[in-house]
């Protein structure tokens, strides 16, 4: 092997450590307490950012449900896997095409609301068409470990009628819509950092794309943080 050969292998090598149980863990036990953080900073000084605010705290229970994940296939454990397998695709169907529009509703003006609600409203329908038959049929969902990355795999509903492409295409359109169309300047920032997930996602992970992309958005969410922080004082009204 050529050097340049061997330099890429050890990149490759260095990026999938990023993936691994103690990532996972790590990720989650700083998102929980920070959001948990950011849901009473929002309480007690601006209402308007609340539904943002879980955001963190999700992303780090998502993790941690991961991390459960990696403990059932190290010990072989089937009933661990699949109930922490259907938890995560629990936040990866449902909340994020769900929340993430809906979270937005409170910044934007009143005439640009009803748009964020249509998003919400939406994603939560794809999402839910994905995700509810797992529990009518177990083999739908399986995972296993590739490299040092956990992939998710399995059936969805949108397999009889359109591409899994278009089908990921489709659940990022909405999710990511409600973020990059925002008229706040910082989730529109936030909107372009999960762009840049979602792009390393499909070039270096695109074997394990759920589990990449879900714990780029995590560390993301740090920025989310930031911004709720930033805006605790300032309380003014939209409508």
């Amino acid at each position: 092997m050529t050097e340049n050969g061997h330099h890429q292998k050890r990149r490759n090598e260095d990026l999938l450590m990023c993936f691994s149980a103690t990532a996972s863990l790590t990720a989650g036990a700083v998102l929980v307490p920070t959001g948990l953080y950011c849901i009473g900073k929002s309480l007690h000084h601006n209402h308007k950012y609340l539904l943002l605010s879980f955001l963190p705290l999700f992303f780090g229970i998502q993790q941690l449900f991961e991390a459960m994940l990696w403990k059932g296939h190290e010990l072989g454990n089937p009933e661990w896997i699949s109930f922490f397998s259907l938890g995560y695709m629990f936040f990866a169907w449902l909340v994020w095409p769900t929340w993430i529009p809906l979270s937005t509703f409170p910044l934007e003006p009143c005439k640009r609301k009803y748009l964020f609600v249509a998003f919400a409203s939406i994603g939560g329908m794809l999402g839910g068409i994905q995700y509810i038959p797992y529990f009518a049929h177990d083999s739908w969902l399986n995972t296993e470990i590739i490299g040092n990355a956990i992939s998710y795999q399995g059936t969805i509903l949108f397999d009889m009628i359109m591409s899994r492409d278009m089908t990921n295409t489709l659940y990022l359109i909405v999710i990511l819509t409600p973020l990059l169309a925002s008229s706040n300047k910082e989730l529109r920032i936030f909107g372009g950092l999960l762009v840049a997930a979602i792009m390393v996602t499909y070039f270096f992970f695109n074997y394990a794309y759920i589990s990449a992309f879900c714990f780029g958005a995590a560390v993301m969410s740090l920025y989310l943080v930031y911004i709720i922080i930033h805006n605790a004082n300032n309380k003014k009204e939209l409508c």
